[in-house]
């Protein structure tokens, strides 16, 4: 195991900021009364929430009463999925998602088709990005939501949110956005991109895992996900997460306040990443180029070897990377994000997701450069695949001649 250390996972998860822990202490040794309560230590706690709901409803341009904490972005999503769907089954029963959502929408529907509801998976180009106009014809008078990823957590696709929000709108059908990657690293504005609901979680932005918040429009009308006490206005029941709220308020404040000039370091660092990789021999890049791909995301596919074997290598090199979500690492399968965009199966079991963050430096993009190019051709000494691949090549040479 190597003693340098680069970690290159930031959209699995992020660190918690100094800062932003500094800021949740109190409230985890000292300000730990229940919010539910009459005694002045919950009256200090029922008010640090309730500015944190005022912080992160300026940041999307909401009403601090249309954010409800939740316990992650996975809750989030199935809140949004099912409360909708079941708030409105006498109006329709139809939704559209895509192909490429996070398994926290897909799985969702998966139980929401269970239930009498129907699905509709939009397909998307060789870059990720769905086509409008296949969105456009797929809504029907049965059609309740439209649930479609800001950004993809595997290639970073951005995808275009506004235009989406504008055709819901048009038809008069809720969209809800699951932008747990996007929050806290791209500009958003609810309102001025016609979201009705919105997921995010604090891990993915520098704040503490378990907690995350559902934007709500005002007007819209969902079933409650968890029953039990009159939290969160009666609509999620729960002892608030107090210090978990606080480092997820003052987390999106830093992040939005930085963004800007974070936002150009990571390009660079991802650029400069994505440039050097390319260099070695048959690689190919998934997803976008330029300002349609989050900052700090790389994804590539080295033909002729596995995605697996390939990150055991990296980690005995000190570097921790994915081969794509960070909740599927368990599965053999290759992504259904690089078996959408088109890629055959041999290609997108050779993924490999590198994703840029705080931590990233210069240095660490130069080991990698440095260290990956030996790791692949090693494996592709020991694939079969490979070396038919080069007999073939050899055949081909000799017959040219």
């Amino acid at each position: 195991m190597s003693d340098k250390q680069v970690y290159l996972d930031h959209s699995a998860t992020t660190y918690i900021k100094p800062q932003v822990f500094d800021e949740m202490l109190p409230y985890l040794t000292t300000y730990y009364g229940n919010p539910s309560s009459i005694y002045t230590m919950s009256r200090i706690t029922e008010k640090a929430i309730d500015e944190s709901r005022e912080t992160v409803a300026q940041i999307l341009h909401a009403d601090k009463n249309e954010i409800f904490f939740t316990g992650g972005g996975s809750e989030a999503d199935n809140w949004a999925l099912k409360g909708v769907a079941f708030a409105n089954k006498h109006r329709g029963n139809h939704i559209i998602t895509t192909q490429i959502e996070h398994h926290a929408i897909l799985h969702t529907c998966q139980f929401l088709e269970k239930n009498g509801f129907e699905i509709t998976y939009l397909s998307v180009d060789s870059e990720g990005f769905i086509k409008l106009d296949e969105l456009r014809q797929a809504i029907t008078d049965k059609t309740i939501l439209v649930s479609i990823m800001f950004s993809n957590n595997e290639i970073g696709t951005i995808q275009p949110i506004k235009e989406i929000g504008a055709i819901c709108r048009e038809k008069k059908v809720l969209f809800h956005t699951d932008a747990v990657q996007a929050v806290g690293h791209v500009p958003i504005d609810v309102k001025a991109m016609n979201i009705d609901l919105l997921s995010l979680a604090a891990h993915k932005f520098y704040g503490p895992k378990g907690v995350g918040a559902l934007y709500i429009r005002k007007g819209v009308k969902l079933e409650n996900l968890i029953h039990g006490g009159g939290q969160e206005r009666g609509k999620r029941a729960g002892t608030e997460n107090i210090a978990g709220i606080i480092g997820l308020s003052k987390a999106l404040a830093l992040a939005t306040e930085e963004m800007t000039a974070e936002n150009k370091r990571l390009i660079f660092l991802r650029d400069k990443l994505i440039n050097g990789l390319l260099r070695i021999p048959h690689v190919r890049l998934n997803g976008p180029v330029g300002e349609k791909r989050m900052p700090g995301n790389v994804n590539v596919c080295f033909q002729f070897i596995e995605g697996e074997a390939l990150l055991l290598l990296l980690n005995s090199k000190g570097i921790s990377a994915s081969s794509g979500s960070a909740c599927t690492s368990g599965s053999l399968d290759p992504s259904h994000v690089l078996l959408a965009i088109g890629l055959p199966h041999e290609i997108a079991h050779g993924s490999l997701r590198l994703t840029l963050g705080g931590s990233s430096t210069e240095q660490d993009i130069d080991y990698v450069l440095q260290e990956l190019p030996s790791i692949v051709e090693r494996l592709r000494d020991m694939s079969p695949l490979w070396k038919n691949f080069t007999d073939e090549q050899l055949h081909a040479n000799k017959q040219a001649v």
